[in-house]
């Protein structure tokens, strides 16, 4: 009996350990696209590149959504790019 407590709960401490790192490698995927794309695409004036970029870095994926979700499409709506 001991023993199919114990294996239940190492199946359930898998999956929710198997999900933080999903999440954990989806956030470092979303920072890296976001700030490659700052980096490339992002225009010098203002030193808007520097902030973002800054931004990106520091706050990690929070910021990359923001990013994102905020600055992306009023760049492309500026610069088409």
């Amino acid at each position: 009996m001991e023993a199919l407590m114990t294996g239940g709960f190492s199946c359930i401490w898998c999956v929710f350990v198997g999900g933080a790192v999903a999440v954990g490698v989806a956030g470092t995927v979303l920072w890296i696209w976001a700030l490659i794309d700052c980096l490339t695409k992002e225009g010098d004036e203002h030193n808007n590149r520097l902030i973002w970029t800054l931004v990106i870095i520091f706050t990690h994926a929070i910021g990359a959504i923001i990013y994102l979700v905020v600055r992306r499409p009023q760049r492309i709506k500026e610069l088409g790019k």
